[in-house]
């Protein structure tokens, strides 16, 4: 994700990073080169079709529609993963202080908070597709590791162990009714976190829509040039460029907010996040916490 202040007004048409220029240039270059050839058979060679520049109009009018509406849907997805992520921080929280109300020896607390650490990590390691074996070897130990990350669903299988400490000490008095009924709340509110996350991963927007939008796209682009060689005569290029970078800008910003789970400079920092869920556990155990992942050239990752 970009972390920095917003450019000065100079700088704004130079930065590069976190925008979609890189990806899309080849495309702006395209539709100018089409337009110059356009310009130059109507001018020197035959006269082409003329389109109007009224009908064009209503065209983009439809098309802007079009990519609103999928920018927004793109949107929501990547807020909804956010906001997931934020509510498995709170919950991460919310077992620390119950551990403390609850549960009175400190071994069996930092058993179930190291899950804890080790479900946040397992859980952005199956969105990433990404090892983080590495990253929970110092809380739940080498054995539990390799029992965890060889399951399916790694994260759920924290949870799991999460739940079977809970039951055991539940069984043997020391959390009482009500404790257990709290910390299994908590663990249900993780799980369903969990599960909004995964729906989001495995769900994108539906192929249909995207493949009409980018149709579309296209098309527009390239009548485009015959709608602007009567009205905009040599400066028809810059324009067709112009309308190119705003039409398939937002195409590329909605593929990228589509998927907020991918290690991209515009995803969610799931790492950052899994280090605040670190130092809140940490303190909870009475531990010194490790620091805070800060922006490395404007990007957290």
């Amino acid at each position: 994700m970009i972390v920095r202040e917003h450019p000065s007004t100079l700088k704004l048409f130079f930065v590069m990073q976190g925008s979609v220029v890189p990806k899309i240039i080849g495309r702006i270059i395209m539709i100018a080169l089409l337009t110059i050839v356009v310009v130059l058979l109507d001018r020197h060679v035959v006269t082409l079709p003329h389109i109007s520049i009224g009908a064009m109009g209503i065209f983009g009018v439809a098309l802007s529609l079009f990519l609103g509406f999928r920018n927004n849907a793109a949107y929501d997805r990547w807020w909804e993963a956010r906001k997931l992520w934020g509510t498995m921080i709170a919950d991460v929280r919310n077992l620390g202080r119950h551990m403390c109300v609850f549960v009175e020896k400190d071994a069996d607390r930092e058993q179930i908070l190291s899950c804890a650490v080790a479900f946040a990590h397992l859980h952005r390691g199956f969105l990433r597709g990404v090892d983080v074996k590495a990253d929970i070897l110092g809380w739940i130990g080498k054995e539990q590791a390799d029992a965890m990350v060889t399951k399916t669903n790694p994260a759920d299988a924290a949870l799991r162990s999460m739940a079977d400490k809970i039951g055991t000490l539940t069984k043997a008095d020391a959390i009482s009714g009500f404790g257990q009924m709290t910390l299994s709340q908590t663990l249900s509110s993780m799980a369903l976190a969990q599960a909004g996350c995964e729906r989001i991963f495995t769900t994108p927007l539906p192929f249909v829509y995207s493949l009409l939008v980018r149709r579309t796209t296209y098309i527009y682009c390239w009548l485009l040039p015959f709608a602007l060689i009567e009205t905009t005569g040599w400066l028809a290029p810059l324009f067709a460029a112009v309308v190119a970078y705003v039409f398939f800008g937002l195409q590329a910003v909605t593929n990228e907010l589509e998927h907020p789970f991918r290690n991209v400079q515009n995803g969610l920092p799931l790492d950052a996040m899994c280090r605040t869920i670190e130092i809140s556990v940490s303190e909870a155990l009475n531990r010194r916490p490790p620091e805070a992942l800060t922006a490395k050239d404007h990007v957290l990752s």
